[in-house]
């Protein structure tokens, strides 16, 4: 497996985005081509359909996934800023974004304590919480 960096980090679910996506995006656009050239009543519902399923498929698979998952990042960091440092998280993680959180993450466990206060005294951004890991801790099971 590759070595996972701030480069490389992104994940797809191919069924998902290179067949599912691009599917229903061909489909939309004969049905609406047809619809704007027949005139046809028809063509333009399913055109529609078309679209509400996209949006519909897209909008629940985002929202359940990260809803899941944004619950057991903040879980996952809680615990190992626990169990390294012997202290609650949550006084910490109130002046810390969710994305600023899930940028810690990446970090080894050398990293996480100093950087994750330095994130909260200097309000670091995701991007440069990322940049400044030295020692990338892969995650391979995101959604």
């Amino acid at each position: 497996m590759q070595v996972q960096n701030n480069k490389n980090h992104v994940r797809y679910y191919a069924p998902h985005h290179f067949v599912f996506y691009p599917l229903t995006a061909v489909l939309t656009f004969i049905a609406g081509y047809k619809a704007a050239k027949d005139e046809g009543t028809i063509w333009f519902f399913i055109t529609v359909l078309l679209i509400v399923i996209i949006w519909l498929a897209f909008m629940m698979r985002q929202h359940y996934a990260l809803t899941l998952q944004n619950r057991l990042v903040r879980l996952e960091m809680r615990h190992k800023y626990s169990m390294l440092t012997g202290k609650d998280f949550e006084p910490l993680e109130e002046k810390l974004s969710f994305e600023q959180i899930a940028a810690l993450r990446f970090a080894s466990d050398e990293e996480l304590v100093p950087l994750a206060i330095r994130a909260a005294k200097e309000n670091l951004s995701p991007q440069a919480i990322k940049e400044s890991i030295v020692n990338w801790k892969p995650d391979h099971m995101r959604v």
